[in-house]
This record gives structure tokens, C-alpha cells and sequence, in this order.
């Protein structure tokens, strides 16, 4: 058993689809949050734990920082908030492009505020030339003197070592704050509802899958280690519902494939998992529907 000598809580921050949830998996070689090419995806924050060379990391992914259209896009913007405070460091997530915007500033500035130290994350360093950096770092080295600037590709796995390292430095001495077997705080069938939602944002178009919530009703192991997995998503029209059935069963049927082997990988067992579709209309905007389906306030 590892003898854990220091142990801190790290937050990453940044704007939607900057690659957070990527790079939390990266950092803990797990996957712990979910990943998709859309915006907005986590809507939680979700602590993932790291325990490696004495060090125990607590890394907590965010929802990114957007105007909300929604009870559910406050919520998730007031996390995103809260979640910078009583933490050990921050990492603030930016695109290889040389602008700050709204986003940006506004967690700079919060972290000012706060006087917690931060390191300026470089992410998707993969899709510009190497060249194009440096004016990426003086647009935000301009803005605030941070600790460090780390330039790295979450999705390839380039540079998170490095960032791991220097890492070490912020984490104050003293015992783990977490189990050393424990991977994340979310409950398991909190993943895999966040897994199937994950396969929504996958092979759905545009707002729908936005307007859906994944409800586990259903979480039990047989004798035999197989896992009965029932699980409800809810979106918010008919027409909605239609679609995520699709022709003949079809897409539901793709949906809950594709959820179900991921579910298989996280679980280690296999599982049998049946899907049903249900209409909610304007769940986003029912606080008492925003709670039911785990999206607590602290």
C-alpha cells in the first residue's frame, strides 16, 4: 500500500468544449467523465482521483462557463463558478488561439480574486503549428502572471506528464483525502447514466440531445456478477422521442450498443441494460426535475 504524503484539489476551468473532460481522463488514465464534440456536456462537477508517486491528486472537471439559457445552464454556470474556490490550484483551459474572451477573463479574474495559483493549459496544441503558440501565451501571459503555461494534446496524451510534474508542487503536505481504490466520487449508477447520456451527444443532432436526462431505474447484480441495468431517458417534445427511437427501434437500439459496452469496460462484468424513451417537457426549467435527475446544488 502506497503511503500517501501529500494531497491537494485541482480544478480545471475553461470554457465549453476546450477539453476538460478529455483531459481529466488523461490525468487519471481512466475514463471518469464523459467526452463529446459538443458543448456543454458536463453539466456536474465530477472529482476524479489520481494517487501516484506519494501524491494524491483530486482533480474536480467543471461545466464550462456559457450564458445559460436555462434553469439547468444556471446551475451549471454557477458550478463552474463555486468550483475555483478552497482549491489548491486551478488549471485554466484555453484553444491554441491568440484571443481571451469572455470566458477566459471572467475565470482570470476570479482567480485573482481568490489569489489561488494557476497554470495556463495549452489544449488541442495538435491542430496548430507549433509556431502559432507563442502569441497564445503572451495574449495570456499579459492577462496575469500565471505559475506556469503548459501547452499539450489531452486527446493524444502529449504533455500531460509534464503537467502531472509540475503539478506535485501545489499539492500541500498531509494525509489522502480519499480511499486510495476510489477513482471518482460519482456514484456507479451516476456513471453509467452519464455514459449512456454520452452516447445521446454521440449520434444525435443538434439541440436534442441537450434536452435529454438519463434517469437509472434499475441498478442490480445477480450471483453471478452480471449487472441488470434499466435506464429512462427523458426528452422534452414527441418529435424528440420519435427520433431517438428512430426507424423500426434503430437508433435506440444503436444508443444503448454503444452505451452498453462502455458500461461493460467501467463495470467489468457484463450487462444487461433495456432503455426506454420518455417525454418531460421544459424538465430544464423544473428545479424539482434538475434535482431528481442528480443535479444537486452544494
Amino acid at each position: 500500500m502506497m503511503e500517501i504524503k501529500k494531497s491537494g484539489m485541482i480544478t480545471l476551468c475553461g470554457r465549453p468544449n476546450v477539453g476538460k473532460s478529455t483531459l481529466t481522463n488523461a490525468l487519471v488514465g481512466e475514463k471518469i467523465a464523459i467526452v463529446s464534440n459538443k458543448p456543454q456536456t458536463t453539466r456536474n462537477r465530477i472529482l476524479a482521483v489520481l494517487n501516484r508517486d506519494e501524491c494524491q491528486f483530486v482533480f474536480m472537471d467543471t461545466p464550462g462557463l456559457h450564458k445559460p439559457r436555462s434553469r439547468l445552464g444556471d446551475y451549471m454556470v454557477d458550478v463552474a463558478r463555486k468550483s475555483v474556490a478552497d482549491v489548491d490550484a486551478v488549471l485554466l483551459l484555453v484553444e491554441p488561439i491568440p484571443h481571451a474572451g469572455e470566458p477566459e477573463r471572467e475565470f482570470i479574474d476570479r482567480i485573482k480574486e481568490l489569489g489561488v495559483p494557476a497554470i495556463l493549459v495549452i489544449n488541442k496544441i495538435d491542430t496548430v503549428p507549433k509556431e502559432a503558440l507563442l502569441a497564445v501565451m503572451q495574449e495570456y501571459g499579459a492577462l496575469h502572471e500565471f505559475h506556469a503555461i503548459v501547452p499539450l494534446s489531452a486527446k493524444k496524451g502529449e504533455g500531460v506528464e509534464e503537467l502531472l510534474n509540475m503539478l506535485k508542487v501545489f499539492l500541500p503536505e498531509g494525509p489522502q483525502l480519499f480511499p486510495e481504490d476510489m477513482v471518482t466520487d460519482q456514484p456507479e449508477r451516476q456513471v453509467c447514466a452519464e455514459i449512456v447520456r454520452e452516447k445521446l451527444l454521440l449520434l444525435l443532432d443538434k439541440e436534442i440531445p441537450h434536452g435529454t436526462a438519463v434517469e437509472v431505474t434499475k441498478f442490480s447484480e445477480r450471483d453471478s456478477g452480471v449487472i441488470d441495468l434499466h435506464v429512462t431517458i427523458y426528452c422534452e417534445k414527441n418529435s424528440h422521442k420519435g427520433i431517438i427511437i428512430g426507424k423500426q427501434g434503430a437508433m435506440l437500439k444503436k444508443i444503448s450498443t454503444y452505451a452498453r459496452q462502455d458500461v461493460e469496460r467501467f463495470m467489468g462484468t457484463k450487462v444487461y441494460l433495456e432503455t426506454w424513451v420518455k417525454v418531460k417537457e421544459n424538465w430544464r426549467d423544473n428545479v424539482g426535475l434538475i434535482r431528481n435527475f442528480g443535479y444537486q446544488d452544494e
